[in-house]
């Protein structure tokens, strides 16, 4: 049986401080896609740096905008700007094409592009335990993993949480056949849960959940798959081959300095969460921020590096990885991290 989590939707102290609109990256979107940017003030010698998130700033992010807000990025010789994504594989494509130094992705997706030739390489995951659940309303009746026969749920064909979706409903014992799955993009995801034509969705659950939470004045269940110890890595930052050849000093103060900004944020999220306001127009309410934050925070550690840096890595993390999406078909099987992963980079504990 599955453990579940019920949220509801939650304000933060940090809601009065969050007036403004939204979210996209401390001014965020990438300057392509019409989207704000954020950037760091500038520091006498310092290098300039463009990072492209994932997405569209959302809580997961505030430790880049605190760490703006806070100098750290700036006493790592980086004058930051953050820049919106558009989805993981962007992100990764645009770093192997040198548009940008670096990217914030999930690893299922940069994995899967360095198997398709993209020059670039993980240089640390933070996230570490998979934020991949299925997501259905508390009053919807399902309870545990057995609930789901008979149910529809909304997926995105090729993401992680998908492709690995088998392997969850194989751990909990349910037949694949069982659940009827609707694939939609991920705005229809949302849309089709909020109007009840599904019974659920799968995605990440310190992402869509709060949203759906805050928007439907709904609980919400979140159904893990590290519940049933399936578990692989998600998102981190990477940068291209040639960058980590040209300048690795560059790159070793971005990992300092991105680590420093997660830990930093996880003592004060209220203030992290601050940082954000006004950052972009898309951006989420502060009372989704603060929960995605929150969220956010129990996914940076396994046991393996629990009491270590954000950011450091474990082998046995990086094998277990690798287990899984090798076995759902996401990455080539017989490969090892150091083919995806360069550790020569990882922060100081």
């Amino acid at each position: 049986m599955s453990l579940r989590l019920t949220v509801r939707p939650t304000t933060f102290a940090a809601a009065a401080a969050l007036s403004a609109a939204a979210l996209t990256l401390a001014a965020c979107a990438p300057s392509t896609s019409g989207g704000t940017e954020a950037e760091s003030p500038a520091a006498a010698g310092a290098t300039d740096v463009t990072l492209m998130l994932n997405w569209y700033p959302y809580g997961e992010h505030a430790p880049f905008y605190y760490g703006l807000e806070e100098g750290i990025f700036a006493d790592h010789g980086i004058n930051l700007k953050i820049e919106a994504g558009q989805g993981s594989t962007k992100t990764a494509q645009a770093v192997g094409a040198d548009q940008v130094q670096f990217g914030w992705a999930d690893t299922p997706a940069v994995l899967a592009n360095i198997d398709k030739g993209v020059t670039i390489r993980s240089v640390g995951v933070f996230l570490q335990t998979t934020p991949s659940s299925v997501q259905v309303f508390s009053d919807s009746g399902i309870k545990e993993p057995a609930d789901l026969e008979g149910k529809t749920i909304a997926v995105s064909a090729g993401d992680a949480p998908t492709t690995t979706f088998p392997l969850y409903l194989e751990a909990a014992g349910v037949p694949e056949d069982a659940v009827t799955q609707q694939n939609l993009d991920p705005a229809g995801k949302i849309s089709a849960m909020l109007t009840d034509k599904v019974d659920g969705l799968i995605g990440f659950a310190h992402d869509q959940g709060p949203t759906i939470a805050a928007k439907s004045g709904r609980d919400i269940t979140y159904l893990r798959y590290s519940d049933l110890g399936l578990n692989f890595y998600s998102n981190g930052l990477i940068a291209s081959e040639g960058t980590i050849a040209d300048d690795p000093d560059l790159v070793k103060e971005m990992v300092a300095a991105t680590s420093e900004a997660f830990a930093a944020a996880a003592e004060d999220p209220e203030a992290a969460v601050a940082s954000m306001e006004g950052k972009d127009p898309q951006m989420p309410e502060a009372d989704v921020l603060a929960e995605q934050w929150k969220q956010t925070i129990e996914l940076l550690h396994t046991d393996a590096t629990e009491g270590q840096a954000p950011g450091v890595n474990s082998p046995d993390d990086w094998a277990a990885t690798l287990d899984v999406l090798s076995g759902s078909g996401l990455v080539e099987k017989g490969t090892t991290a150091e083919d995806y992963f360069d550790d020569s980079f990882a922060p100081a504990n």
